[in-house]
C-alpha cells in the first residue's frame, strides 16, 4: 500500500552511503514477511523520549527532535551490554519502534538499563521505493576489486562497549600521523555510528571505513554474510597502501557481534593489540576465553594506580593509561617495536619543530 510523502525527512548516519537525500524515492507500506536487515524505512517520531537524545546525521553531527516529525533510517538489531537491546524482528502489527542508535538502527526495544533514558519511539510509516522495488542498504555498495589485506594491523578490542577503545585508536593514529605516516582507520564490527571512525579522521587519518560502508547497519548477522562483508572491506583498506592500519572491533569478541571473526580475518597482520577493559578481572576473562594475551591493556580499569597494579598481577600485561600524556613516550617504544617503523621521541619533536 502507497502512502502519502512527508514534505521533510531528517536522515540519519545510516543513509551516508546511499543517495537518498539527493534523489527522489517513494514510500510503501510492505507486509513484514517482506521486510530484512538493512531495509531503508521511513518512520514518524510519536514520543521523542528524553530531551537529551539526539540524532546522528550523515555528516556526523548531532541533531536534536521535537516528535511528530519523520526520520529515515535502517532496520537492524542492537545487542549492547551496558545500554539497549532490540530488534526489527521483535516489531508488531501496530508498527511501533524504538530508535534503537543515534546512527539510526530501527527496531523493537526489548530490554533497556535502567540508567539510560527513555528512547525515541517512532511508527512504521513505509519502506522507501524506487520503481517498485524496496531500497536497501546493499544497493549502495562501493565498487571495489578484492584486493589481499596485508597493512600492518594495530588493533583494538574491548571487553565491553565504552571502554575506551576509540580513545585509544585516537591518541595511537595521532602517533603515527605525527610522524608522518600513511594511516588508514577501520572498525570492523559493532552498531552503526558515525562518530568512532570521524573521530580517527578528526586526528589525521588519511581514509577511514567501517562494516556500514559495506551495507551492514550493525555487524549483528549470519555468518557466512559477515564474512562477505569484511572481506570487501578490508579489500577497502588494502587499496588505501597505508603504511599502518588501526583496526577498531566494536563490543567485545564475546558479543554477537561477529568479533571474533574479524580478528580471525586480520590475521597474521596484526602487529599490536591494544586491549581496553572496564576492570581487571574482564581483562583476565577475556584473555582465557579466547587465548588472547594483549600488548597494553588501557581503558577504565587504567584510570587509577589500583587498577594498573591488579592488570599487572592478575593478568602479567602491560597497563597504561593513555589518555595520560606521562604514558606516551613509552607507549611509542611500544608500537615501533611491534610494528617496525620509527617513532622515536626525536622524530617527534623534529617533527613538531
Amino acid at each position: 500500500m502507497k502512502t502519502d510523502m512527508p514534505s521533510y525527512f531528517i536522515f540519519t548516519s545510516l543513509t551516508r552511503i546511499s543517495d537518498l537525500e539527493e534523489r527522489e524515492f517513494g514510500l510503501e507500506k510492505l507486509a513484514r514477511s517482506h521486510w530484512s536487515t538493512g531495509d531503508y524505512v521511513v518512520c514518524r517520531i510519536i514520543d521523542p523520549g528524553h530531551t537529551s537524545l539526539r540524532l546522528e546525521l550523515p555528516n556526523g553531527r548531532m541533531r536534536g527532535v521535537i516528535g511528530d516529525e519523520y526520520v529515515v533510517g535502517v532496520l537492524g538489531e542492537r545487542f549492547a551490554t551496558l545500554e539497549a537491546t532490540g530488534t526489527w524482528e521483535e516489531v508488531g502489527s501496530d508498527g511501533v519502534m524504538s530508535i534503537l542508535t543515534g546512527g539510526g538502527i530501527f527496531g523493537k526495544l526489548t530490554s533497556k538499563s535502567a540508567f539510560m533514558p527513555n528512547m525515541m519511539k517512532i511508527k512504521y510509516t513505509g519502506h522507501v521505493i524506487r520503481k517498485g522495488n524496496k531500497i536497501t542498504m546493499d544497493h549502495f555498495l562501493p565498487e571495489v576489486a578484492p584486493m589481499e589485506f596485508n597493512t600492518p594491523v594495530v588493533l583494538f578490542i574491548g571487553t565491553s562497549m565504552s571502554a575506551g577503545k576509540t580513545t585509544s585508536a585516537r591518541i595511537v593514529t595521532n602517533i603515527f600521523k605525527s610522524a608522518k605516516y600513511k594511516v588508514v582507520g577501520v572498525k570492523l564490527s559493532g552498531a552503526g555510528r558515525f562518530k568512532d571512525i570521524l573521530a580517527l579522521k578528526d586526528v589525521g587519518a588519511d581514509a577511514v571505513f567501517d562494516f556500514v560502508d559495506v551495507g551492514l547497519p550493525s555487524s549483528i548477522c549470519a555468518k557466512d554474510i559477515y564474512q562477505k562483508k569484511v572481506s570487501m572491506l578490508l579489500s577497502l583498506a588494502a587499496h588505501q597502501n597505508a603504511d599502518i592500519a588501526i583496526v577498531e572491533v566494536g563490543a567485545s569478541p564475546m558479543e554477537p557481534y561477529n568479533g571474533d571473526l574479524a580478528v580471525r580475518a586480520l590475521g597474521k597482520t596484526i602487529r599490536c593489540t591494544v586491549l581496553s577493559a572496564t576492570d581487571p578481572y574482564s581483562v583476565y576473562g577475556l584473555m582465557k576465553a579466547f587465548n588472547i594475551v594483549p600488548d597494553i591493556v588501557s581503558g577504565i580499569t587504567t584510570n587509577t594506580l589500583a587498577g594498573i597494579k591488579m592488570v599487572k598481577d592478575l593478568c602479567g600485561v602491560k597497563a597504561l593509561n593513555l589518555i595520560d600524556s606521562r604514558t606516551n613516550t613509552e607507549l611509542r617504544e611500544i608500537l615501533a617495536q611491534k610494528t617496525g617503523l620509527n617513532l622515536s621521541d626525536n622524530l617527534h619533536r623534529n617533527i613538531l619543530s
